[in-house]
């Protein structure tokens, strides 16, 4: 249900391209690591792999549950909260493991986080967290890394601010573009593993940024 809102509402909002290293849906049972620039990029993903064929679990900030109509969407179609910064935080990625057993693709945000500028430009990938490495080893799943760009364009700034982007984006149409990138295994220790996943992720959204300025600013022949 969440994946066809999105596919619903995104190009109600902007005009979305998609790219991928790999042809054809993502493989069952794969991680989807994807960087974390605004509250809309969630929307922006999901109606991506929705054109490429799939419809991951998320993992996301267990607040999101308690949203009227959200929470009820979220636990409608087993998505997993992760409760951060408390004891049960490890349980998500058990969750995760199990999805990832049941042929499920799950979508996890390396970053933990959405940075901290408050202007719509948009920056690299913040260091990762450990947990996409953990739920990697557990599962021995492979990693696939995504690169969103363009998302602040919808929404970024204050509270009022980002309301006011929804409201105009149906007339302002801002590019987006999401570009997926060769699926991997990560090896090595789990911070050499992190590592390893940032700078893959990384590579995504710079891809996904040169694609996204080409559509902008297309060369004249």
């Amino acid at each position: 249900m969440l994946s066809r809102i999105a596919s619903t509402l995104i190009p109600v909002l902007g005009r979305l391209s998609v790219t991928s290293d790999t042809p054809g849906p993502i493989a069952p049972g794969s991680i989807v690591a994807a960087n974390h620039s605004s509250l809309a990029d969630p929307g922006v993903v999901l109606a991506a792999l929705r054109r490429l064929g799939t419809e991951p679990v998320v993992m996301a900030a267990a607040g999101l549950w308690r949203i009227p109509l959200l929470g009820t969407v979220l636990r409608a179609g087993g998505h997993i909260p992760v409760h951060r910064g408390t004891a049960n935080a490890a349980t998500a990625l058990d969750t995760a493991a199990a999805a990832l057993a049941a042929d499920r693709v799950v979508l996890i945000y390396g970053e933990g986080g959405l940075p901290k500028h408050r202007d719509s430009h948009d920056s690299e990938p913040r260091p990762f967290r450990t947990g996409l490495a953990r739920l990697a080893a557990t599962s021995g799943a492979p990693v696939v890394p995504l690169g969103q760009y363009g998302a602040r364009r919808l929404s970024s700034g204050s509270a009022a601010k980002q309301l006011a982007g929804f409201a105009t984006a149906p007339l302002r149409r801002p590019t987006l573009h999401v570009h997926l990138g060769t699926p991997l295994h990560l090896e090595g220790d789990i911070t050499e593993a992190t590592t390893t996943a940032h700078h893959a992720v990384t590579a995504a959204w710079t891809t996904a940024a040169h694609h996204l300025h080409a559509d902008t600013h297309p060369t004249e022949s």
